[in-house]
């Protein structure tokens, strides 16, 4: 009987962004001190560049 063959391993979720591929930033306004504001916004994440998956 030929052997079956194996599914692909699934890719380890990046944990900055915990898969989703953005992550929440803190809003800075003011040119010199950049004074934080209780806003957020969503940014790509850097460490998978969106993808979602670990490097």
């Amino acid at each position: 009987m030929p052997a079956r063959p194996r599914s692909a391993a699934k890719p380890k979720k990046c944990q900055p962004c915990k898969g989703t591929g953005e992550i929440t930033e803190t809003v800075r306004v003011g040119a010199r001190k950049g004074r934080a504001t209780d806003d957020k916004q969503s940014a790509l994440c850097t460490e998978c560049w969106g993808s979602g998956e670990a490097q």
